[in-house]
């Protein structure tokens, strides 16, 4: 039959629900993984195609030379992973806890700013998805969706990751609009002390204030579905904060008022006056040093996330599983370790997962498989990477995520 399935060239429904009984991937009866993309690369050319060049160097490109982005998937895919063949063994479960929820599995959507930009609704799409897959959603402070709307959709199991306000009512007032809307996790990012110098973003008018030129505006006609989207959603706009935005403001007014809200480095002080204020869980994001990991332990938080920004910020630091590798011996007992930037694969999870990461998140993966595949991509990436990972694991004869690290 899966020569028939094959030599037909394109499959009947019933022909896919076996083709996913071979390979793992049946999701709970859901068809949702679109063969022609089975691999995080084949989504990102596919975006490429899909959405104006602009939007793809900013959804695509990091700091600088670009040496960090380069860094954190080079040292990760340099890692191996030995298999036990001559063992009873049976099957892989990808259920893994986390804070007390359990997840279907050890991955989750990191967060990311102006997800609309890269496709219209980024951030409803994706998640909707991760709720759909009992998998937690990360929304950025800076996305183009309110707390509200995704802490509805999702049943108040989104997570919020939190850019400091300078001003105390606006960050005291986020907090409360965050607990308000039933979020139980939240994320204090800690390693955006500066704006990243980021030469796509330069050569694109991406910076603050933007500037759309006429050859963006020409990409933006040659992506006629992309356009399409757009004119239907409306301009993206940073939606968490139109409550504190004053009224008219145009461009150069918006990059200031941008500029002046946050406080861009996160010091012990904030953190512990945030601990204070907030009592669900607390998560520091972007951290890559001993010092940093000690303070979180110090100031009573309950995980880290470590994490270089997916490279957009500091291209001379190390990559993410190298201080993953260093750190987790030392805090695992701790706090709860977790990491992302530069995952693009369920291998890479389980590299990731056997160096002592307790859950991962990935960012530039799931935006390509929503500027690929829209409403779908973020269903597709899901099903994706949980059939690399199980099948990864039973080619190990690994069981489950946490035994990973015995096949380092």
């Amino acid at each position: 039959m899966v020569a028939q399935c094959i030599g037909k060239g394109i499959p009947t429904e019933t022909e896919y629900v076996f083709l996913y009984q071979i390979i793992g991937m049946r999701n709970q009866g859901n068809i949702n993984f679109n063969r022609k993309y089975p691999q995080v690369e084949d989504l990102r050319i596919k975006a490429l195609h899909r959405i104006p060049r602009f939007a793809f160097d900013y959804l695509d490109g990091g700091c600088n030379q670009e040496e960090n982005l380069a860094r954190n998937t080079r040292e990760l895919q340099q890692l191996m992973l030995k298999p036990n063949y001559l063992v009873n063994y049976s099957g892989a479960a990808l259920q893994t806890s986390l804070f007390g929820e359990t997840y279907s599995a050890p991955f989750g959507v990191a967060p990311m700013g102006l997800q609309g930009l890269m496709w219209p609704g980024a951030s409803r799409i994706l998640a909707k998805a991760a709720f759909n897959h009992k998998l937690p959603f990360i929304l950025s402070t800076v996305a183009t969706s309110p707390i509200e709307e995704i802490c509805e959709l999702t049943e108040g199991k989104a997570w919020f990751q939190f850019y400091h306000p300078a001003s105390s009512e606006v960050r005291d007032d986020l907090i409360a609009r965050a607990e308000a809307a039933g979020c139980k996790v939240l994320v204090l990012l800690c390693d955006v002390p500066t704006h990243g110098y980021r030469p796509r973003e330069i050569r694109n008018g991406l910076s603050m204030p933007p500037r759309m030129s006429m050859r963006n505006i020409l990409q933006m006609l040659s992506r006629p579905q992309w356009a399409l989207a757009t004119l239907m959603e409306g301009t993206p706009h940073f939606a968490n904060l139109k409550p504190y935005m004053p009224k008219g403001l145009d461009l150069r007014g918006l990059g200031r008022f941008m500029d002046e809200l946050f406080e861009k480095r996160m010091t012990a002080d904030k953190i512990a006056a945030i601990r204070d204020r907030w009592k669900g869980t607390l998560v520091l994001k972007g951290v890559a040093s001993e010092a940093d990991a000690a303070l979180a332990v110090k100031l009573g938080l309950d995980g880290i996330v470590i994490s270089n920004h997916g490279g957009r910020q500091l291209d001379i630091g190390e990559s993410s599983i190298a201080a993953l590798q260093r750190l987790a011996p030392k805090y695992a007992d701790k706090l709860t370790i977790m990491m992302d930037s530069g995952l693009r694969s369920g291998t890479d999870i389980a590299r990731a997962m056997a160096c002592g990461a307790q859950f991962t998140f990935l960012g530039r993966a799931f935006m390509y498989g929503t500027a690929a595949l829209g409403k779908n991509g973020g269903e597709h990436t899901i099903a994706m990477l949980k059939a690399q990972l199980k099948q990864t694991m039973e080619q190990l004869g690994c069981t489950s995520p946490a035994a990973l690290s015995a096949h380092l």
